[in-house]
């Protein structure tokens, strides 16, 4: 497994690199993780999974976010050994048009090799198009393509024409759907509003969601906002929050992986207003894995996963009006709370990792039976 990305710092694709080499360690495969580390000190639990670090990253803009990525060229010498030396049958590379490390990996793997593409972006990918020199050269020595939705697939397709499989994000359905501690910030007699995620990104929509419950806290006197998440909340949720004196949202900070589960099972609603550039509903996947019903803006990263008032409903991205008026209903029909909490945690189970490393392990049967040329050794 190759990842871009700093493991000395939580994300989406290393979360994704290290479940997917947890499943299939657990189906008795051997997994090596390849990836910078800035300080050796990876911040991710490997089960029995040796991780061999490329040193330090530096921030890179990518999908409305901050990514850090290793620049350097430094390390071909060590990355080749490795690849060469352990003779992987499949080399694995996530992200493999993101500079430097995955194209490396790619143009120099002796081993067939696939790449799996997360991003997604309703408009240019201007990084796509100032590397697509480059990139391009690395990308065609990809064996596969996986894409994990639609929406990413159609994105990477944009610029890279080729087949891509889609096979999803996988979600740990077991730690979400079994019963977890209730929160202590959460209280009984209370209608509890839940949102995850980096606080600071405009892209995550919290502003909207304040917005919203700013519009309901007088009615709904017992309504109640907690936010998890790492990070400052920006000048203009700021502004807004003091220009309508909503002083009662409870910033809970970070939320670990062992206490996350308990915070979307005892929410009576979970909110993701994300105004785009989602690949794929993660944060949707977990709270429908925890039974929760969602309210979620309709963008094309979250219409994969969910339906319209089966597990959930979608409003229009970026209006708070709409997220108000979403949660009211909610507030209002704990029948239908109650059904789209079923009928989520119905859905996710296709999700799990044990079903998404099944498909995994096909896809590199149906690479590997095509009897492919190995990348670094094609140069025509």
């Amino acid at each position: 497994m190759v990842s871009p990305y700093d493991f000395a710092i939580f994300g989406g694709v290393q979360t994704h690199v290290v479940e997917l080499s947890n499943a299939l360690v657990d189906k008795g495969h051997e997994v090596t993780v390849l990836a910078p580390c800035t300080g050796n000190q990876p911040v991710y639990d490997l089960r029995d999974t040796p991780l061999e670090t490329f040193g330090r990253t530096v921030p890179f803009m990518t999908a409305g976010s901050v990514a850090r990525i290793s620049l350097s060229v430094w390390y071909q010498r060590k990355l080749t050994s490795i690849l060469q030396e352990q003779n992987f049958d499949v080399v694995h590379i996530h992200e493999p048009l993101m500079p430097m490390f995955g194209l490396m990996a790619s143009y120099y793997s002796p081993s067939p090799t696939v790449g799996t593409f997360h991003a997604y972006n309703e408009g240019t990918g201007r990084g796509y198009m100032f590397w697509k020199p480059v990139l391009k050269y690395g990308a065609i020595r990809l064996n596969g393509r996986i894409a994990v939705s639609e929406p990413a697939k159609q994105f990477a397709n944009r610029y890279f024409r080729g087949d891509y499989t889609v096979i999803p994000n996988g979600v740990h359905y077991p730690q979400f759907s079994e019963p977890a501690p209730r929160p202590s910030v959460y209280k009984d007699d209370a209608f509890n509003v839940f949102f995850v995620g980096r606080i600071g990104e405009k892209r995550k929509g919290l502003k909207y969601l304040l917005g919203a419950y700013s519009m309901l806290k007088w009615r709904y006197p017992k309504l109640r906002l907690i936010v998890g998440g790492a990070g400052v909340a920006d000048r203009d949720s700021y502004r807004l929050m003091g220009e309508r004196g909503i002083d009662d949202v409870i910033f809970v900070g970070p939320v670990s992986a062992e206490d996350l589960p308990g915070y979307y099972q005892h929410a009576d609603v979970f909110c993701a207003p994300n105004t785009g550039k989602e690949s794929f509903g993660m944060i949707v996947v977990e709270a429908m894995a925890a039974g929760t019903p969602v309210v979620a803006s309709d963008i094309p990263g979250f219409r994969v996963v969910m339906q319209h008032e089966r597990e959930g409903l979608f409003v229009e991205p970026m209006n708070e009006q709409a997220i108000a008026d979403a949660i009211e209903r909610l507030i209002q029909n704990p029948g239908e709370r109650t059904l789209m909490g079923i009928n989520g945690a119905a859905t996710a189970r296709q999700y799990d990792w044990v079903k998404v490393a099944d498909g995994v392990l096909e896809y590199y049967d149906t690479v590997l039976e095509s009897q492919p040329v190995p990348p670094s050794l094609y140069r025509g």
